[in-house]
């Protein structure tokens, strides 16, 4: 069951992982309770989660740029961390539309920065920090996601074949990561969202 996104006003964090013409491109977001949820846009209610072969080949930048608009203007979003690799004029754009203290590049080509993430988010995950909405893409990305080692026994996210895509689980990491590091900062104070529990291995 998917269950429906959390209702407009929620103080959310976001996370970004996008792509051009190969990879999908992901936006996926965590309320300050820690639940975690793909947001869904426009007149159709689409999942933002875009899969090049469905849009002609490549990302659909102008449907990603509404459903960021959409995001801000029906959220309250406290942090935005995205990937910039291939969307680095977007991002500036975004930061100066919505917020320079609200919008962040948050690079996944390090591989210290993305370890740390990963092994937060795992230890989270396993201490029911984490609740999710049982997205389908999400969970695909997330059961095709392999670690790949790293020198200093560290690793990151890879994909098995081309064609298991992982952004949407990227997307998930970079989201928690947004939402830790916001409440490190003091956001907020934990509110109640009833959500099923389900386990991510």
């Amino acid at each position: 069951m998917w269950l429906p996104n959390p209702e407009s006003g929620t103080r959310i964090c976001v996370g970004f992982d996008g792509s051009e013409n190969n990879d999908w491109t992901a936006l996926r977001a965590e309320t300050v309770e820690g639940y975690s949820f793909t947001p869904r846009y426009g007149p159709d209610e689409r999942p933002t989660i875009w899969n090049p072969e469905q849009w002609g080949g490549k990302i659909p930048r102008g449907e990603v740029a509404a459903a960021v608009d959409e995001v801000f203007r029906r959220y309250e979003v406290e942090r935005f961390y995205a990937d910039p690799q291939d969307w680095r004029s977007e991002i500036g754009e975004w930061a100066l539309e919505y917020g320079r203290e609200h919008v962040f590049e948050w690079a996944t080509n390090s591989i210290k920065r993305m370890y740390q993430a990963l092994t937060r988010f795992e230890i989270d995950l396993a201490n029911g920090r984490i609740s999710h909405d049982n997205c389908p893409l999400t969970n695909m990305a997330i059961a095709n996601a392999k670690k790949v080692a790293k020198p200093g026994q560290k690793y990151v996210l890879g994909k098995p074949t081309d064609h298991q895509k992982i952004d949407a689980a990227m997307a998930t990491v970079i989201a928690h990561e947004a939402a830790m590091d916001a409440t490190a900062s003091g956001w907020g104070l934990h509110e109640s969202h009833e959500a099923i529990v389900f386990s991510w291995r």
